[in-house]
């Protein structure tokens, strides 16, 4: 028997249910092709800038994460994904620094998350 269809792959995505955050990172000094590439503020001075990931569970938390971050001080907000738990920032590196540290320390002690590191590069 012949098949006609293509092909097709099927990916099923799973999270398990927990309260941490999962990845944060800061990247100092990024390329200008990263911003554009992100579809980030192209208008950005590129040698003083930084661009913050964040990723937690459950993805929701994404909403709270980029209110304590736009609070915290001079930053940008790139992207936040209540369906994935994606955070992007962008601004001047101390910023993007302490608007990290504000939500990772605000999830810990408040909510109650488990955190981990903030990475730089």
């Amino acid at each position: 028997m012949s098949n006609n269809h293509e092909e097709q792959i099927r990916i099923v995505q799973e999270t398990v249910a927990g309260k941490e955050i999962t990845f944060a990172h800061v990247m100092g000094g990024p390329a200008p092709i990263v911003y554009q590439k992100l579809g980030l503020n192209p208008q950005v001075d590129y040698r003083s800038s930084a661009i913050g990931i964040m990723n937690m569970t459950p993805p929701e938390s994404a909403v709270i994460a980029s209110d304590i971050a736009v609070k915290s001080g001079n930053i940008y907000l790139g992207f936040a994904d209540r369906f994935t738990g994606t955070l992007i920032i962008t601004g001047e590196i101390s910023d993007v620094m302490s608007a990290l540290t504000e939500v990772v320390t605000f999830f810990r002690d408040s909510l109650g998350y488990v955190v981990c590191d903030i990475t730089k590069r």
